[in-house]
This record gives structure tokens, C-alpha cells and sequence, in this order.
């Protein structure tokens, strides 16, 4: 089993990064400095806190593997561990990507292949 790690992206920031073969972030991981990810556990709380009522969303999941030692896991939200991308995402490094509906309840719909 790889080590995943999801981010949680809208669906033109994806298109743009797959058309030019990386993803450099989204404005929040621009300001901070490295892309925000998430592991299976954090990943539906990070889209209710974060994502909201958002509609257009992708789930993509990430070799975290593939991203060497880029990818550092920094405690964050309640003292858990996010990992953090200081580095461009190379798209070669996406596993899947699926669309993140929003529910009747207003929450996100993960796919089946969410782990």
C-alpha cells in the first residue's frame, strides 16, 4: 500500500496544473508557503472546515512516496500531522483524481475509492 495523501482542489486549478504538468497551489498554499494535503483520516474534516458548500471540487490523490523528502508531516489542526508539499506537485506523482459533489446535506460525497 502506498503512503496517499489527498488534496482537495478546484476543478480549474486541477485543469490548469494538468495542462502544464504541475501543481503549484491553491492561494492558501501560495500565502503559506508549501501545498496543504491531507491524510484518509483528515481528509472529510478538512473538506467541511475548509470546502464548505463548495461546489467543483476534485479529490486527488498523491504518492506521497514520490514526493521525497519534500513532503513533511507538521502538526496542525489539534496537534494532528498534515502533510505539507514544499514543493511543486508533479502530476506524474497523482494516483486518482475524482469529483467532490456536495450531498442534500450540504457535505462532500467522497468516491469509493476513498480509502
Amino acid at each position: 500500500m502506498k503512503n496517499l495523501v489527498y488534496k482537495i482542489v478546484s476543478r480549474t486549478l486541477w485543469q490548469e496544473a494538468r495542462g502544464k504538468g504541475v501543481f503549484e497551489g491553491a492561494p492558501i498554499d501560495l500565502k503559506d508557503g508549501f501545498i496543504h494535503f491531507s491524510t484518509a483520516p483528515q481528509a472529510r474534516e478538512t473538506a467541511r472546515l475548509h470546502f464548505a458548500g463548495t461546489d467543483d471540487l476534485l479529490l486527488v490523490a498523491v504518492d506521497g512516496d514520490a514526493l521525497g523528502e519534500a513532503l513533511k508531516f507538521e502538526p496542525s489542526r489539534g496537534g494532528d500531522l498534515f502533510p505539507h508539499l514544499y514543493a511543486r506537485l508533479p502530476v506524474d506523482a497523482v494516483l486518482w483524481e475524482r469529483p467532490l459533489p456536495l450531498g442534500d446535506d450540504g457535505l462532500h460525497i467522497f468516491p469509493e475509492e476513498f480509502a
